[in-house]
């Protein structure tokens, strides 16, 4: 026997953003929880973005987001145009890089150079997360998301937690030497994903997004 389809009002919407672009971006720098703002290019992506939901018609529910600044302004940027509560969750923001958050690649492979072969409690930059933490970390971020109720939300975070999230969502366990998939979010690219939780269904729909920029495909 068929079962009857799953009540959409029970599924979880998510819609998972990387914040605009930062002016620790914008110098190349390592950035981790160093607490970077959007540079003029950042808030203007943002602003696209918004742009083309709202002439989309593209609802949410809310904002979550990270309490970082470049998070934190791309999502509050977003808000005031389609009208959206925020609120923040520090399980979201980027992974804690130690000390070789806020500078080069260069300098920090002078300065703390990584080990032959990094395995999973690794503290990078010394004093930074394991990428085990970070998983965890991940982890309960997805759990704090399915203790909202049922909706439509955007989620505003960094590219590393954010691969993390997949992680989670699609059962795939961290690798040593950051061996395994990678998931690219450019600046302002987002992932759309659902969750049924009466068959304890993911759903990736898309990722890479970025169909408000002039330069996307």
């Amino acid at each position: 026997m068929l079962r009857p389809p799953e009540n959409p009002k029970n599924i979880y919407r998510f819609t998972f953003l990387r914040h605009g672009e930062s002016i620790g971006n914008a110098q190349g720098l390592y950035q981790g929880q160093a607490d970077f703002h959007l540079s003029e290019t950042g808030f203007r992506q943002a602003r696209l973005l918004a742009k083309h939901w709202k002439k989309a018609s593209k609802r949410f529910d809310r904002i979550i987001s990270s309490p970082l600044y470049r998070a934190r302004e791309t999502a509050e940027t977003i808000a005031e145009l389609l009208e959206l509560p925020v609120q923040f969750d520090p399980d979201l923001q980027e992974r804690n890089s130690g000390k070789i958050s806020g500078i080069t690649p260069d300098e920090a492979n002078r300065l703390y150079p990584p080990p032959a072969f990094t395995h999973l409690y690794h503290h990078i930059g010394e004093t930074g997360e394991s990428q085990w933490e970070l998983f965890l970390r991940a982890g309960h971020a997805v759990q704090s998301l399915l203790e909202q109720p049922p909706g439509n939300y955007l989620v505003v975070s960094h590219g590393g937690i954010l691969n993390m999230v997949m992680y989670t969502i699609l059962g795939i366990t961290p690798q040593p030497n950051f061996y395994g998939p990678r998931f690219r979010f450019a600046n302002t690219a987002f992932a759309s994903v659902t969750y049924t939780p009466s068959e304890h269904a993911w759903r990736i729909l898309s990722l890479n997004e970025q169909p408000h920029l002039p330069t996307a495909a």
